[in-house]
């Protein structure tokens, strides 16, 4: 059962962290979910990146078949 909790919320950050991303790389004042973090445009983008990157590492995990 975690590895469909991990799997999900991998998925979830994955494509939050990619939306986010790309709607702040086509318009700088929009920032979506981190629009309350200070840092301006590159602490934002960072953040996006790392959500992506966990959610993938996370949903990974979760997707492995386990023998």
């Amino acid at each position: 059962m975690k590895r469909v909790t991990g799997l999900v919320a991998g998925m979830v950050l994955f494509v939050l962290g990619v939306q986010g991303g790309i709607r702040l790389l086509a318009d700088r004042d929009n920032a979506g979910i981190l629009d309350w973090m200070p840092g301006g445009f590159p602490a934002r983008l960072s953040s996006y990146a790392l959500m992506v990157l966990v959610g993938a590492l996370l949903a990974g995990w979760g997707g492995r078949k386990v023998a």
